[in-house]
């Protein structure tokens, strides 16, 4: 397919000033030329799996990061995680180049905001070097000990964690009305151990069969808790025939922390878990820290208190410390160095670096929040934040839609530290689906026309405002916005409330909230303001303790460190409206699996129809093959040389491992007798490597397959490959798959679904295909409440809940709720959406 395109025609030497690419083919590129201008901002632009993210992170970030490698030592080069060399014919003009991906949090719940930008270094240094002592301390401690992932620092109880898991009388004896020969102590194991272990009580003189609330609070807080385990003659008290025996004693704790500890049977381990109780420890506060730096204050403030401040507060509490000028300790003791050079010196960093956080946005996140509970979006502009203050010079930022998650009234801050990288003499390419990023932007690449084979060319190369002129650029209408997303007419009514009173978790402080039944509604609100809070968490919780929960699991499951946030006790107060929904589907954007051996087919459940197809051929069943032989998973189809995987790591002397296709399969993953089993000329390997779209002309016949197929395209997944890794797979893809697998299930009932940011990674276009789904799941009698900042999904809802009026600490209030038209209608001082929206809407109709 010829592109016709209006930018100025592409010439076999380099520019200056640009970046000129040559037969970049990597991916689904087809051998494209384009130059891309230095020192400026240029957003890659196209519809989901065009190629955009193709040619701006797998050809010119992985190209510049694989110049730089080679000028780093043979040795040195082992302990780099190194791309892959990107298909491409030549680069010319290309600087080094920094990448900031769109990637969640990282599993550990130690990994915060403060030791991911590094804040936490500075702070632990102010606290050891600055900090007020107590007068009784001896000397002044390490910056170390201001840590709780430490050694020196940790909390000795909870080891760092905050979180203290133990056992109670009340959590051990669920009901004190029974005997212990009755189970009073119900953590104690059952069956003949636990009659040993009554009988032992009995032989101690303790009696076994008065109501525990009856026994003395002492024998009770021994019986439950005691380390001791005395070894007593036993004469069993039912079988006077039986020998007299030596049993040893267990307290109801020992035996559940010993079973925790020891035992190889998770059957067992799951029994006593129940038993144990997750709260804040109770040494260190929740902090993690010992209680020698939490006597440390700074300020007026602990370490901790430091730590849990929104950023915008600590910025302006920290203000007066950064501009004093004391050359002399304040107190003339080595006890407090508060006033000191030092003190103003790292006060002064501290506060400068915090506030570049509050212009981007950030100012309701604390030091001490942990990461897995962050958003891509929220991640990547905390680390854009780390770069504004390197300082770097002549280098390519490569970003992964920075606008992620972010509310229309927070692109502007973002736009403003693009524009300040820019300023500092750095060149920033933005892959992007935002417009309004889009607009902004002094440069276009519009890559396309369509998804997976339909794309890989380039549409137009140029200035921002030449692309409207662009008749095959999907693109154009939106950035003109000639072609809003549609919105229906009137908005439905809701056939009933769901209502929600008292809810209290994080920033959402006894809200009380009446979600619409049978309508589409939008929750709205700026970043950190509780939306995700409100629906993903609360809301979820809430119905899914009543009603059956149906939320797709994921392939593997993740640790988010949802365990280290969570608050004790019911998140609302009372509940009403149940009535109206029989199961609940959360869909939110965890991956499907972080292994390449889970994949698009595997997940859907389409990849079992497939194999049950060729098992059914004439090949398969005079081999005696069943489906199982053409699985990857599992011996006897497979290629035992990778074991499926369809690769082989490559260990070289002097230089880092790296990975190849396996020598034996080429990659196929099967060995060379199930191959020879074909489906109307294809291997089960070629399917595997056919899109979803092309599979879906393919295995039209096979009517399980059919419908996984045309429920994948209908959310805009088309350009996906059967065989795709879960690992390359971003989380909007993901949650467009949960999606699709839940709307390929005939179900019957009404259901409640929650979604979170469904757009996430979305052009436009793809969009309106989104949107025509959920439309379809109200259309059949459900409820659809979705997290989003995207517009046009907020002008096509029949209801809107906007939070706010800010994020953290200043949000956690429902500030309007109403049909979009009414939210619109509203001044901007009561509502940060309304102005949005009323652009918006105002544009559709005047278009």
């Amino acid at each position: 397919m010829v592109i016709e395109s209006n930018a100025p025609a592409h010439t076999a030497t380099a520019r200056d000033g640009f970046v000129s690419v040559r037969g970049a083919s990597e991916n689904n590129l087809r051998g494209v030329d384009v130059d891309v201008p230095r020192d400026a901002v240029v957003a890659f632009t196209g519809v989901s799996g065009s190629g955009k993210s193709s040619l701006a992170f797998g050809t010119i970030y992985a190209e510049a990061q694989r110049r730089y490698l080679e000028s780093v030592a043979p040795y040195a080069r082992r302990l780099i995680q190194q791309g892959h060399s990107p298909h491409v014919g030549s680069i010319t003009g290309l600087p080094p180049a920094v990448a900031l991906q769109q990637r969640r949090g990282t599993p550990s719940v130690r990994s915060t905001v403060g030791t991911l930008t590094t804040l936490s270094n500075s702070a632990r240094m102010l606290y050891s070097r600055a900090g007020t002592y107590p007068a009784d301390a001896v000397e002044r401690l390490e910056s170390d000990a201001f840590s709780p992932n430490t050694a020196a620092g940790a909390c000795p109880r909870c080891h760092g964690l905050g979180i203290a898991r133990d056992v109670t009388e009340d959590t051990l004896v669920p009901d004190p009305d029974l005997t212990i020969r009755e189970g009073a102590i119900a953590a104690w194991p059952g069956a003949w151990q636990g009659k040993n272990l009554r009988d032992v009580v009995s032989e101690l003189g303790h009696d076994i069969d008065v109501p525990w609330r009856k026994l003395p609070q002492q024998a009770r807080d021994w019986l439950l808790f005691t380390e001791e385990q005395p070894v007593v003659e036993v004469t069993p008290q039912r079988d006077r025939v039986a020998k007299p025996y030596k049993g040893r004693f267990w307290s109801a704790k020992s035996y559940v922390m010993h079973t925790l500890r020891d035992s190889k049977s998770q059957q067992m381990r799951d029994r006593v878990l129940p038993f144990m109780e997750s709260g804040p420890c109770g040494v260190c506060g929740g902090s993690g820290l010992r209680p020698e730096a939490l006597a440390v204050t700074f300020a007026g403030l602990s370490i901790a208190e430091a730590n849990a401040l929104p950023l915008a507060d600590l910025a302006v509490h920290l203000g007066p410390a950064a501009t004093l000028e004391h050359p002399v300790a304040a107190h003339g003791s080595w006890t407090s160095g508060e006033g000191t050079e030092v003190s103003v010196t790292i006060s002064r960093d501290l506060v400068q670096r915090l506030d570049v956080l509050v212009d981007l946005g950030l100012g309701y996140l604390s030091l001490g929040r942990a990461t897995p509970t962050l958003s891509p979006g929220e991640m990547q502009r905390l680390r854009i934040a780390t770069q504004l203050r390197s300082g770097l010079f002549g280098v390519v930022y490569v970003l992964d839609e920075p606008s992620a998650g972010l509310h229309p009234a927070d692109v502007e801050p973002l736009l403003a530290v693009l524009e300040a990288l820019k300023d500092a003499g750095n060149s920033v390419f933005v892959v992007e689906h935002n417009m309004d990023v889009v607009r902004r932007s002094d440069w276009i690449v519009d890559v396309g026309p369509l998804a997976g084979e339909g794309g890989g060319g380039i549409i137009y190369s140029g200035p921002a405002d030449g692309l409207v002129d662009v008749p095959a650029s999907l693109t154009a209408p939106f950035l003109a916005r000639t072609t809003p997303v549609p919105v229906d007419g009137a908005a439905r009514e809701p056939s009933a409330w769901l209502r929600l009173e008292g809810i209290r978790r994080h920033n959402l402080q006894g809200l009380d909230a009446a979600i619409p039944v049978g309508v589409l509604t939008a929750v709205t609100g700026v970043s950190g303001s509780g939306k995700s809070t409100l629906v993903s968490t609360v809301l979820a919780e809430a119905v899914g303790a009543h009603v059956r929960d149906d939320t797709p699991a994921d392939a593997e499951p993740v640790d988010d460190g949802a365990a280290s946030e969570a608050e004790p006790g019911s998140p609302v107060a009372g509940i009403s409206g149940l009535e109206a929904f029989d199961r609940l589907v959360s869909v939110d954007q965890k991956p499907i699996g972080r292994t390449p051996r889970s994949n698009l087919a595997t997940y859907t459940g389409l990849f079992d129809a497939v194999r049950k197809a060729f098992a059914a051929t004439p090949a398969a069943r005079s081999r005696g093959f069943g489906a199982g032989r053409f699985s990857f998973n599992v011996p006897g189809g497979r290629c035992e040389t990778c074991q499926g995987e369809g690769f082989v790591a490559v260990e070289l002397l002097f230089l880092p491992g790296s990975y190849g296709p396996c020598p034996a399969c080429a990659g196929s993953r099967y060995n060379e007798e199930t191959l020879e089993v074909t489906l109307e000329g294809r291997t089960i390997a070629d399917v595997l490597r056919m899109t979803v779209d092309d599979a879906s002309s393919f295995l039209g016949g096979i009517p399980a397959a059919d419908r996984s197929l045309a429920t994948l395209q209908e959310v805009g997944l088309g350009y996906l490959r059967l065989g795709q890794p879960a690992t390359e797979l971003s989380g909007g893809e993901a949650q467009r798959i949960k999606l699709a697998t839940e709307l390929q299930r005939a179900r019957r009932g009404h259901t409640l679904y929650l979604l979170d940011e469904p757009t996430t990674g979305l052009h436009p276009a793809d969009v309106v295909l989104l949107l025509a789904q959920l439309r379809k799941l109200v259309g059949a009698g459900n409820t659809v409440v979705v997290v989003e900042h995207t517009m046009a999904v907020v002008a096509a809802a029949d209801w809107v809940i906007d939070l706010g009026p800010g994020g953290g600490s200043a949000g956690g209030r429902i500030v309007a709720a109403g049909t979009p038209a009414d939210i619109a209608g509203l001044a901007p001082d009561a509502s940060a959406t309304a102005p949005y929206l009323a652009d918006y809407l105002g544009a559709r109709v005047g278009a």
